[in-house]
Protein backbone atom coordinates (compact mmCIF):
# COMPACT_ATOMS: atom_id res chain seq x y z
CA UNK A 1 0.00 0.00 0.00
CA UNK A 2 1.26 3.50 -0.87
CA UNK A 3 1.10 6.46 1.65
CA UNK A 4 2.10 10.20 1.08
CA UNK A 5 4.39 11.48 3.46
CA UNK A 6 1.96 11.89 6.98
CA UNK A 7 -0.98 12.36 5.13
CA UNK A 8 -4.39 10.72 6.28
CA UNK A 9 -5.23 7.90 4.06
CA UNK A 10 -4.31 4.02 3.21
CA UNK A 11 -3.94 3.77 -0.46
CA UNK A 12 -4.14 0.69 -2.53
CA UNK A 13 -3.08 1.34 -6.69
CA UNK A 14 -5.92 1.03 -8.95
CA UNK A 15 -5.10 1.96 -12.20
CA UNK A 16 -1.32 2.32 -13.10
CA UNK A 17 -0.31 5.30 -15.02
CA UNK A 18 0.79 3.16 -18.42
CA UNK A 19 -2.76 1.88 -17.69
CA UNK A 20 -3.94 4.97 -17.83
CA UNK A 21 -2.03 6.74 -20.71
CA UNK A 22 -2.68 3.68 -22.85
CA UNK A 23 -6.72 4.54 -22.22
CA UNK A 24 -5.91 8.18 -22.97
CA UNK A 25 -4.12 7.20 -26.33
CA UNK A 26 -7.50 5.03 -27.18
CA UNK A 27 -9.61 7.34 -26.05
CA UNK A 28 -8.36 10.47 -28.02
CA UNK A 29 -8.58 8.06 -31.55
CA UNK A 30 -12.39 7.73 -31.04
CA UNK A 31 -12.65 11.22 -30.00
CA UNK A 32 -10.60 12.57 -32.67
CA UNK A 33 -12.93 11.79 -36.38
CA UNK A 34 -16.38 13.27 -34.18
CA UNK A 35 -14.11 16.38 -35.02
CA UNK A 36 -11.40 16.38 -37.16
CA UNK A 37 -10.53 16.62 -40.30
CA UNK A 38 -12.59 19.30 -39.92
CA UNK A 39 -10.89 23.05 -39.86
CA UNK A 40 -13.57 24.21 -37.24
CA UNK A 41 -11.36 24.58 -33.92
CA UNK A 42 -12.18 22.48 -31.38
CA UNK A 43 -13.13 23.90 -27.65
CA UNK A 44 -11.90 21.45 -25.07
CA UNK A 45 -13.34 22.43 -21.58
CA UNK A 46 -11.71 20.89 -19.02
CA UNK A 47 -13.46 21.03 -15.24
CA UNK A 48 -10.87 22.07 -13.07
CA UNK A 49 -9.60 21.10 -10.69
CA UNK A 50 -9.65 17.15 -10.91
CA UNK A 51 -9.02 17.03 -14.96
CA UNK A 52 -6.23 18.93 -15.26
CA UNK A 53 -3.54 15.97 -15.84
CA UNK A 54 -6.51 13.76 -18.07
CA UNK A 55 -7.20 16.83 -20.18
CA UNK A 56 -3.50 17.54 -20.54
CA UNK A 57 -2.71 14.63 -21.61
CA UNK A 58 -5.58 13.86 -23.78
CA UNK A 59 -5.35 17.28 -26.24
CA UNK A 60 -1.91 16.20 -26.47
CA UNK A 61 -3.19 13.43 -28.21
CA UNK A 62 -5.86 14.75 -30.52
CA UNK A 63 -5.04 15.20 -34.30
CA UNK A 64 -6.52 19.02 -34.69
CA UNK A 65 -6.93 22.56 -33.92
CA UNK A 66 -7.74 22.76 -30.34
CA UNK A 67 -8.49 25.99 -27.89
CA UNK A 68 -8.35 25.45 -24.60
CA UNK A 69 -11.20 26.69 -22.10
CA UNK A 70 -11.54 26.30 -18.59
CA UNK A 71 -14.42 26.24 -15.79
CA UNK A 72 -15.08 25.44 -12.20
CA UNK A 73 -17.84 23.57 -10.63
CA UNK A 74 -17.89 23.05 -6.89
CA UNK A 75 -20.23 19.68 -5.73
CA UNK A 76 -18.41 17.80 -3.06
CA UNK A 77 -18.08 17.90 0.96
CA UNK A 78 -15.41 15.92 1.88
CA UNK A 79 -15.99 12.24 0.14
CA UNK A 80 -19.75 12.95 -0.89
CA UNK A 81 -21.36 14.80 -3.47
CA UNK A 82 -23.51 17.85 -1.49
CA UNK A 83 -25.96 17.16 -4.70
CA UNK A 84 -25.93 21.12 -5.43
CA UNK A 85 -23.80 22.37 -8.03
CA UNK A 86 -21.93 25.89 -8.25
CA UNK A 87 -20.10 27.47 -11.11
CA UNK A 88 -16.71 29.00 -9.73
CA UNK A 89 -14.96 29.59 -12.98
CA UNK A 90 -16.84 30.47 -16.42
CA UNK A 91 -15.28 29.89 -19.99
CA UNK A 92 -13.44 33.16 -21.42
CA UNK A 93 -15.19 33.00 -24.82
CA UNK A 94 -18.93 32.52 -26.51
CA UNK A 95 -19.05 28.74 -27.47
CA UNK A 96 -22.41 29.28 -29.86
CA UNK A 97 -21.75 27.54 -32.97
CA UNK A 98 -18.27 25.75 -31.83
CA UNK A 99 -17.47 22.59 -31.54
CA UNK A 100 -16.91 21.35 -27.93
CA UNK A 101 -15.84 18.28 -25.84
CA UNK A 102 -16.42 18.47 -22.01
CA UNK A 103 -13.43 16.76 -20.35
CA UNK A 104 -14.38 15.58 -16.78
CA UNK A 105 -12.56 13.61 -14.47
CA UNK A 106 -14.73 11.24 -12.90
CA UNK A 107 -18.44 10.14 -12.76
CA UNK A 108 -20.20 9.24 -10.04
CA UNK A 109 -24.04 10.36 -9.29
CA UNK A 110 -24.31 12.41 -12.79
CA UNK A 111 -25.24 15.36 -11.01
CA UNK A 112 -22.53 17.27 -11.92
CA UNK A 113 -22.29 16.27 -15.16
CA UNK A 114 -26.01 16.70 -15.99
CA UNK A 115 -25.58 20.23 -15.05
CA UNK A 116 -22.67 20.92 -16.99
CA UNK A 117 -24.09 19.28 -20.07
CA UNK A 118 -27.78 21.62 -19.93
CA UNK A 119 -25.64 24.46 -18.94
CA UNK A 120 -22.96 24.19 -22.17
CA UNK A 121 -26.12 22.92 -24.21
CA UNK A 122 -27.77 26.43 -23.02
CA UNK A 123 -25.13 28.41 -24.82
CA UNK A 124 -26.02 26.59 -27.81
CA UNK A 125 -23.00 25.00 -28.95
CA UNK A 126 -22.95 23.58 -32.83
CA UNK A 127 -22.02 20.12 -31.52
CA UNK A 128 -21.39 18.69 -27.82
CA UNK A 129 -19.55 16.14 -26.89
CA UNK A 130 -18.31 14.83 -23.04
CA UNK A 131 -15.46 12.81 -21.98
CA UNK A 132 -14.91 11.11 -18.90
CA UNK A 133 -11.78 9.41 -17.33
CA UNK A 134 -13.96 7.68 -14.88
CA UNK A 135 -17.36 6.35 -14.22
CA UNK A 136 -18.74 4.93 -11.41
CA UNK A 137 -22.74 3.08 -12.83
CA UNK A 138 -23.14 1.81 -9.42
CA UNK A 139 -23.28 5.25 -7.46
CA UNK A 140 -25.29 6.97 -10.47
CA UNK A 141 -28.21 9.15 -9.06
CA UNK A 142 -29.76 9.89 -12.10
CA UNK A 143 -29.12 9.02 -15.75
CA UNK A 144 -26.11 10.55 -17.34
CA UNK A 145 -25.10 9.71 -21.13
CA UNK A 146 -21.48 10.59 -21.85
CA UNK A 147 -20.46 9.90 -25.05
CA UNK A 148 -16.79 8.76 -24.48
CA UNK A 149 -15.65 6.62 -20.98
CA UNK A 150 -12.07 5.66 -20.44
CA UNK A 151 -12.86 3.27 -17.44
CA UNK A 152 -15.66 1.90 -15.40
CA UNK A 153 -14.90 1.52 -11.84
CA UNK A 154 -16.83 0.18 -8.85
CA UNK A 155 -18.16 2.75 -6.24
CA UNK A 156 -15.03 3.27 -4.21
CA UNK A 157 -13.12 6.42 -3.34
CA UNK A 158 -10.23 6.87 -5.54
CA UNK A 159 -7.50 9.91 -5.41
CA UNK A 160 -4.33 10.42 -8.23
CA UNK A 161 -3.95 11.39 -11.38
CA UNK A 162 -5.50 14.96 -10.84
CA UNK A 163 -8.18 13.74 -8.03
CA UNK A 164 -8.13 14.82 -4.80
CA UNK A 165 -8.90 14.30 -1.11
CA UNK A 166 -8.87 17.53 0.49
CA UNK A 167 -6.97 18.65 -1.75
CA UNK A 168 -3.73 15.91 -1.32
CA UNK A 169 -2.64 13.19 -3.81
CA UNK A 170 -3.51 15.73 -7.49
CA UNK A 171 -0.51 15.08 -7.97
CA UNK A 172 0.00 10.76 -8.17
CA UNK A 173 0.58 9.51 -11.90
CA UNK A 174 -1.60 6.81 -10.68
CA UNK A 175 -5.37 6.50 -9.54
CA UNK A 176 -5.30 4.74 -6.29
CA UNK A 177 -8.10 3.30 -4.38
CA UNK A 178 -8.59 4.64 -0.26
CA UNK A 179 -8.25 1.85 1.51
CA UNK A 180 -8.52 3.23 4.94
CA UNK A 181 -7.85 6.62 6.73
CA UNK A 182 -4.76 6.46 9.01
Amino acid sequence: MAQIANLPLRLSPYLSAEKIQSRVKELAREISPHFFPSSEPLIAVCVLKGSFMFYSDLIRELDGNIECEFLAVSSYSGMTSSGEVKVTLDLNRAIEGKNVLLVEDIVDTGLTMNFLIQWLKSRKPKNLKTVALLLKPDALKTKCDLDFVGFKIPNDFVVGYGLDYQGYYRNLPYIAQVQSFN
